[in-house]
């Protein structure tokens, strides 16, 4: 996908976007969200100093080993490994090398706009439809998304699965989904973010509140 159609998307879908000095951290620990705002160099900003958000990984072959070396999703800390989301799982991979592996299409969107100063070389999906255990990575030109509302997705109300074979994405649709590309599915995880983290936001508190009462 070209960088300037991500842009497009991303300044169409209202997403507000900022650039932070985020580094490593001494241990190679991606750091958290709120680090990253301790790090950011406000004086070197104002100066014009180019400064960048993220990632801080970088691999040239990132679907060698890819769930050994990217387990987590940065974003929200779920299992990229863990049978519920292994199929919807992505990974955008940036000019520069830098990887920002992801639990779903919903995290790979705030990668997207999140750095707007970094190229995307390739974006890639999981298969949902494959029978493999752990499903290929496939680049998100080759795959079909089905949005499916009444079909819940990763860290979303409605799925956005990828599917490499088109037959398998059409019965998948069938009934309540549609067929889309990644640029339909894209714009999808940006219209249904605030709904979603309103839902998100709501379990974990009252998951805090049941444990609290335990």
């Amino acid at each position: 996908m070209k960088r300037r159609d991500i842009l497009t998307l991303v300044a169409t879908s209202g997403v507000v976007t900022y650039a932070s000095a985020a580094q490593p951290a001494s241990d190679g620990v991606r750091p958290k969200p709120w680090e990253w705002l301790e790090r950011r160099d406000l004086d070197a900003d104002v100066a014009g100093t180019p400064l960048q958000f993220m990632p801080s990984l970088r691999d040239a072959g990132p679907l060698t080993d890819e769930l050994k070396k990217f387990p987590l999703c940065p974003y929200c800390g779920m299992s990229r490994g863990h049978e519920k989301w292994r199929r919807t799982r992505h990974l955008v991979h940036y000019l520069d090398d830098s990887v920002d592996p992801t639990c779903s299409i919903r995290c790979a969107a705030l990668s997207l706009g999140l750095n707007l100063d970094l190229v995307p070389k390739t974006i890639y999906a999981a298969d949902a439809g494959s029978s493999q255990e752990i499903p290929p990575l496939l680049e998100v030109e080759q795959v079909h998304y089905v949005i499916d509302p009444s079909r819940p997705g990763t860290m979303t109300r409605r799925s956005k699965w990828a599917y490499a074979d088109r037959a398998k994405a059409r019965e998948a649709a069938s009934g309540t989904g549609e067929l889309a590309d990644f640029e339909q599915a894209l714009r999808a995880a940006y219209a249904d973010m605030a709904e979603d983290t309103i839902m998100i936001r709501k379990r974990r508190a009252e998951k805090r509140a049941h444990e609290s009462a335990n």
